[in-house]
C-alpha cells in the first residue's frame, strides 16, 4: 500500500534524531495521516491538495497553528502542538482513518501525530521555506537521497 511505503520513507527521513525506536511508528502514523489526506485532496483548499506539504501546512494554519507551522518550517526552534490542538485541525473522519489505519484510538493518533509531524516539516523544509506543489513523498525522496 502507498500508505505504508509512504510510512517507510517517514521512518528514514525521521529515523535519524529520534530516540529508541520511535522513529518507525512516527513514520507509519504520519504514513497514515498523509495517506487520508490524499483521499481528501479537497480538504487541503487554495494551495495545493493536502497531500501536498503547502495543503497540509495550510490547513493547519487555517485551524489556528499558524505559530506552530511557522516554527516547523523556520530554521530556529520547532513549536509544540498537542494532539488536542492537532484533533482540532484535522477533519474528523481523517484523525479517525489515521486512527483505524495505525491500530490506535484517535486520541493516540492525534498525540503521536502532535509528537512527530513537528520534526518531518522540519526535515522537509531545511531551506526554512514549503516547496511549492509537488507531493510530499517526492519531498520526501528528495531529502532522503
Amino acid at each position: 500500500m502507498a500508505g505504508n511505503d509512504l510510512g517507510g520513507l517517514l521512518g528514514s527521513l525521521l529515523g535519524g534524531g529520534s530516540q529508541g525506536g520511535g522513529s518507525g511508528n512516527a513514520g507509519n502514523i504520519l504514513g497514515a495521516l498523509l495517506g487520508a489526506l490524499g483521499g481528501n485532496a479537497s480538504a487541503g483548499g487554495g494551495g495545493g491538495g493536502a497531500n501536498t506539504l503547502e495543503g497540509l501546512i495550510g490547513m493547519l494554519t487555517r485551524s489556528g497553528l499558524l505559530d506552530q507551522t511557522q516554527s516547523w518550517v523556520g530554521t530556529g526552534e520547532n513549536k509544540p502542538v498537542s494532539g488536542a490542538q492537532i484533533a482540532q485541525a484535522l477533519p474528523d473522519e481523517t484523525l479517525q482513518k489515521v486512527a483505524q489505519d495505525a491500530g490506535v484510538s484517535t486520541e493516540q493518533a492525534a498525540d503521536d501525530i502532535a509528537r512527530s509531524l513537528p520534526e518531518a516539516v522540519d526535515k522537509l523544509t531545511p531551506a526554512g521555506e514549503v516547496p511549492k506543489g509537488g507531493s510530499i513523498e517526492d519531498l520526501i525522496r528528495e531529502q532522503a537521497l
